[in-house]
């Protein structure tokens, strides 16, 4: 019996309410909008809260860079371990049953890190936290391709702007509340408010879910021409930039404690003011996808991260570094929306299932990685990745062709865009050039001859 028969059978008590959901009239698509939007917010506020509290979970168990490194792996695992199961739930289920219960976990899962005692809890916390989490991941962003696509207009970077101002808001009541409240009970707040969240948006999520998948989709069968190169592509470059989200959201407010001595509150408005300008980011990223066009929106968001990421690790204080996250935020904000929307238009859920597995290795792999980088290199260090892995971002991009619909470059279409552009470079630069150099060489040959004329004759 497949994984996927096992869990459909686990959320069949779920699976009732959905099927009598869907007897009555589906919700209106605002309704739908609104409820996807929420579950957004609320898996950025989890995340966020976990995110600032961090530093006291690995004091509360005594993990130091390599064991807190560990225990975050465990997280990942358990995130990419649901993620390719979520999407064929989501193909027999339906998306919107899959978000409730996924958010339901979610919330309940987020209790579990702060009562953990030793170092073997904390990482069967996390794997039970990753799961829920990356169960959301998928079924969210599936939800909203459905109503991207029955809107006619781009909405996934404004429903990923959502995560972000749950985000800002999880770091900064997540900041505040260190000073007032032990880990275990601000994680239970945040769980308590999360299920009132969860119960608001199921009856739209539930009343949605009995839409039928295609046959050849609910059945696990590729698509004619399915483009699985493609989609690995486009998750490769969600997960370069992703890399650095994971990183910062577990690790950056460590740094700015521990190697720029920054307080508690100050700690926690670094990852703040990253969530604030993807917020704003993805929230403008309609209008900028209409300016610029995709790859240009990829491609210049990741070299401003790369940017900002050599500022956050270069930064000689703790103000200069918040303002490199802020930086990392605004480069980075449409990158991981606008690839994950591109593969659910390519191949639905499953598309959806396999670019975010392969994002999602960059966000939930990045932080372990970082941390055993950390444990031998120090830690500012071990954060250069970020901004090297949004250069590999940058080229991956590059190697993508065609607007409407991408397909990887073959070497001959890489190395003529390189020709095409090392000319536009050219035309563009050298006229600009030539008054210099004929200003050079006027003045070269004035000097000369003013020089000759000191110069005495011979007798």
């Amino acid at each position: 019996m497949r994984t996927t028969d096992l869990l459909s059978r686990a959320f069949s008590p779920v699976t009732v309410l959905a099927r009598s959901a869907s007897t009555a009239p589906g919700p209106s698509l605002p309704r739908l909008h609104r409820a996807v939007a929420a579950v957004f917010v609320l898996d950025g506020a989890v995340f966020g809260s976990w995110a600032a509290r961090v530093p006291d979970v690995a004091a509360q168990v005594g993990a130091g860079h390599s064991a807190l490194g560990l225990a975050l792996l465990c997280l990942s695992v358990g995130a990419l371990a649901s993620m390719q199961v979520t999407g064929g739930l989501c193909a027999r289920l339906g998306p919107g049953l899959v978000s409730t219960a996924g958010a339901l976990l979610l919330s309940l899962a987020l209790v579990l890190p702060g009562l953990a005692a030793s170092i073997p809890a904390l990482c069967a916390a996390l794997f039970v936290f990753g799961a829920a989490n990356g169960t959301v991941n998928v079924a969210a962003n599936a939800v909203g391709v459905q109503v991207e696509a029955r809107t006619g207009r781009p909405l996934m970077s404004a429903l990923h702007a959502g995560f972000s101002i749950g985000g800002l808001a999880g770091a900064l009541l997540g900041g505040l509340g260190s000073a007032v409240l032990g880990v275990a009970a601000h994680l239970v707040l945040v769980a308590a408010l999360g299920l009132v969240v969860t119960a608001g948006v199921a009856p739209a999520l539930l009343a949605a879910a009995g839409s039928p998948a295609p046959a050849r989709e609910a059945a696990g069968e590729p698509g004619p021409g399915r483009p699985t190169a493609v989609l690995v592509v486009l998750g490769a470059i969600a997960g370069c930039t992703a890399f650095g989200e994971g990183a910062l959201s577990d690790w950056g407010a460590l740094h700015l404690r521990t190697e720029l001595h920054a307080s508690s509150t100050l700690a926690a408005a670094g990852y703040a003011g990253f969530s604030l300008a993807m917020a704003c980011g993805r929230l403008a990223g309609s209008r900028l996808l209409a300016l610029v066009g995709e790859r240009r929106l990829l491609t210049r968001g990741t070299v401003l991260a790369a940017a900002g990421g050599v500022v956050l690790v270069a930064a000689p204080s703790a103000p200069v570094a918040v303002a490199g996250f802020v930086v990392v935020g605004l480069g980075l904000a449409n990158v991981f929306p606008l690839a994950i929307a591109r593969a659910g238009v390519l191949d639905g859920a499953r598309g959806i299932a396999l670019a975010t597995t392969v994002g999602y290795t960059g966000l939930l792999g990045g932080p372990p990685m970082v941390g055993l980088a950390a444990e031998h290199l120090g830690l500012p260090l071990a954060l250069s990745t970020v901004p090297l892995l949004a250069l590999v971002a940058t080229v991956l991009a590059v190697s993508l062709s065609g607007d409407a619909v991408w397909r990887p470059a073959t070497p001959a279409t890489l190395a003529r865009a390189v020709r095409d552009r090392t000319d536009t470079l050219v035309e563009a630069v050298v006229p600009r050039l030539q008054p210099l150099v004929s200003g050079f060489g006027h003045g070269t040959a004035v000097y000369i001859r003013d020089l000759s004329a000191l110069v005495p004759p011979p007798r």
